[in-house]
């Protein structure tokens, strides 16, 4: 699924289609383009791209509360994950505001970018990865010959602007358990300018059934990575574990952030998270 757009006019579109139900979906040839919320495709030529599909007709319900936890509809705009009003019981929610404000987006773009356009896109600072593969965000992706398969978040983005996705495929909703949302969280983002693009952007989460922990690690790699551990870790432990996991050559270096400062980064967010989530244990 490709995000869609606002500004920028495609002179190569020949049809823009508008579907209406699943069926008119498996139609998909070279040259086509999933439109969203509209916050990348427009921003930029598009020369390859000769057919939009609209997904907003399809009439998908942008949230779905139930027991088993949250479902969110691949159209459904970023502004409207960050109004959702959770059940008290998810001491998770907190955190869909937090990755929601570490976006760098303008006023219209939070009206119009879609939460699977954010993960499609597969940036190493899209927040929205960051929030669904902290609380164990599962892909339901539609493939053109009318199946399904599911996959992690953290499966799903396999690298820098890359993701698991193959032609014809598209993202039609990201499930997150009931189980996820009720654990206790910690949040740390840092970035080179007061509102600019993440240079590393670390969650942990303690699930309060089992005490287990795990750390989200993204924005400061290529693509996202869940450390877990059967109970909070030492400092060392952890330190350990994340230099494992994390060899230099999936440290992104851009503009936003050289390798070094990013691994330095993670290694004092990871410990501030977790002291954070171990002061919390014992009260």
């Amino acid at each position: 699924m490709l995000e869609g757009g606002l500004v920028m006019d495609l002179n190569t579109i020949a049809e823009v289609a508008r579907p209406r139900q699943r069926e008119s979906l498996t139609d998909w040839h070279a040259g086509d383009a999933w439109l969203g919320g509209g916050t990348w495709l427009f921003s930029e030529p598009q020369p390859a791209v000769h057919r939009l599909i609209d997904l907003d007709g399809l009439g998908w319900q942008s949230l779905e509360v139930g027991d088993r936890g949250l479902t969110i509809a691949a159209t459904c705009r970023i502004s409207e994950l960050h109004d959702l009003a959770a059940p008290p019981d998810w001491t998770a929610a907190p955190l869909i505001g937090q990755c929601c404000n570490s976006l760098l987006m303008s006023f219209k773009i939070w009206h119009m970018a879609s939460v699977g356009g954010n993960i499609c896109m597969s940036l190493p600072a899209g927040a929205m990865i960051s929030l669904t593969t902290a609380l164990q965000g599962v892909c339901v992706i539609w493939g053109p010959d009318g199946g399904e398969r599911r996959l992690p978040v953290e499966q799903f983005v396999t690298g820098n602007h890359e993701n698991a996705l193959i032609a014809g495929e598209v993202l039609r909703s990201i499930e997150l358990p009931a189980a996820a949302l009720r654990s206790r969280t910690s949040f740390r983002q840092i970035s080179l300018s007061t509102i600019g693009r993440s240079a590393a952007l670390l969650i942990g989460t303690v699930n309060p059934a089992d005490s287990a922990f795990a750390l989200t690690v993204t924005a400061s790699t290529v693509r996202p990575l869940r450390l877990e551990f059967p109970a909070l870790p030492s400092e060392i432990e952890l330190r350990s574990r994340i230099t494992e996991v994390i060899p230099d050559s999936l440290y992104l270096d851009d503009v936003h952030g050289e390798p070094a400062y990013r691994k330095h980064i993670n290694y004092l967010f990871a410990e501030q998270i977790r002291h954070e989530l171990a002061e919390g244990a014992a009260r």
